[in-house]
């Protein structure tokens, strides 16, 4: 078991930071206050900032673009959508890249390694046919359109997904969607141009083989964004999360992935590997905020002595490093771990692993944002600083792609079948 990175990944990764530091920080401050000004005189805050496009251009240009392709189905698509070496890489080599992007807000969306289109983009290169990827992921991958997963209900305790309302039926040549999605993360955007709709076909089958995956153009009749929904009052421009219904849609049957009833297959295909990155975008995030509350503690003084050193912060600053470590090594072993099953499938011990960082890598990083929020005092819950709307996102990290309880029930049945007769 060898957690060191490659070569390659190694590379990547310090050119990712160096692009960072040289071209986005810069300009992150300018970009979040652009967004924040349209919103409070009322203009478009959806539409990006031109100066993403800009970026992403130089991000491409400089062959850091779709870096989250996996190295078994890359193929043609790195070599032609601008990763650098022609290739994907595995869980355990993007996982410091991720980590490294999750330090900001617009890192991702930058490399076009942003969720939920890394997801979708995944679920269309191993789910997809020939004439859907041309369709929708190739533009995807060049950056041009965005999409979004429509799988969450407003009506149903979501959390287990075979309670789901929503249909797609069958209709001759065509797949008929009704109910209500909501949660569907980047229907704000314009860019937004192809949802994947999740639904039942047949509520007779086994309750795993039920559901059926379509490809449907947002533009269809039919399809209504009805609102966008805040995440503890923030809104996630330019992305959001939106309520959205489905009345009488009428899509070609062309348009459902691998086939009727293969929803859930599709699913844990896209989840392993997609909560991965999570989890290594949310540690960059608490390396920031710990950063963050680390350079305040030194440079303010109260009662005479830093922050640092006053009511034990010295060693709330300590359980925070050694927290972040504990969680790095838990998502490169999951990493590792879906590696391995790349051939023979995967095991028992990596879907055990994916749910436990789902549990721990969350919850870690709340607790280190709200020891920098502490230390940055009422600035901390200001957007003067990143550490509020980091908090939201870590918070709504614990819910996004299934709850703690989901993660630690599965977790609990695997450890109590090891010892079952």
């Amino acid at each position: 078991m060898d957690f060191a990175p490659s070569a390659r990944s190694a590379e990547l990764t310090a050119r990712v930071r160096t692009f960072m530091a040289d071209e986005i920080t810069p300009v992150e401050g300018e970009v979040h206050r652009d967004i924040a000004r349209r919103r409070e005189s009322g203009e478009d805050r959806w539409t990006p900032p031109p100066i993403l496009s800009d970026l992403k251009a130089r991000a491409r240009a400089a062959g850091l673009w779709n870096l989250f392709l996996p190295k078994e189905h890359a193929g043609r698509y790195a070599a032609d959508f601008g990763t650098d070496g022609g290739e994907g890489l595995t869980n355990i080599e993007y996982a410091p890249i991720a980590e490294a992007m999750g330090s900001s807000m617009l890192a991702p969306l930058v490399f076009n390694c942003n969720a939920p289109d890394t997801g979708n983009m995944e679920v269309l290169l191993r789910y997809g046919s020939e004439p859907q990827r041309e369709q929708w992921l190739e533009p995807l991958l060049r950056g041009e359109i965005r999409s979004a997963f429509c799988m969450t209900e407003p009506d149903v305790a979501s959390s287990d997904a075979t309670n789901m309302a929503a249909t797609a039926i069958p209709d001759g040549d065509d797949v008929i969607i009704n109910g209500t999605k909501w949660f569907s993360t980047g229907v704000g955007n314009p860019e937004c141009k192809i949802l994947i709709f999740m639904g039942v076909t047949d509520a007779t089958a086994d309750r795993h083989a039920r559901h059926t995956m379509v490809l449907v153009p947002i533009d269809t009749p039919g399809v209504t964004v009805d609102r966008m929904l805040t995440t503890m009052g923030y809104f996630d421009e330019p992305l959001g999360h939106g309520e959205v219904s489905f009345d009488d849609v009428r899509v070609p049957a062309s348009n459902v992935l691998l086939g009727p009833g293969r929803a859930f297959e599709i699913a844990q295909g896209r989840l392993g590997p997609g909560r991965v990155h999570h989890c290594m975008r949310a540690i960059g995030l608490a390396e920031r905020a710990l950063e963050l509350g680390v350079r305040r503690s030194l440079e303010r003084t109260a009662f005479g002595r830093p922050l640092a050193k006053l009511g034990g912060n010295s060693e709330r600053i300590a359980d925070a490093r050694i927290a972040i470590n504990r969680s790095r090594l838990l998502v490169l072993h999951a990493a590792w771990l879906l590696d391995q099953g790349r051939a023979e499938g995967i095991s028992a011990e990596a879907v055990s692993a994916v749910s436990e960082i789902k549990v721990e890598v969350p919850n870690m990083a709340l607790d280190v944002i709200d020891l920098a929020i502490q230390l940055h005092g009422g600035a901390g819950l200001t957007d003067d600083f990143p550490l509020a709307a980091s908090w939201v996102g870590a918070r709504a990290l614990r819910l996004a792609d299934g709850p703690d309880e989901v993660h630690r029930g599965v977790v609990a049945r695997i450890e109590l079948g090891k010892y079952r007769g």
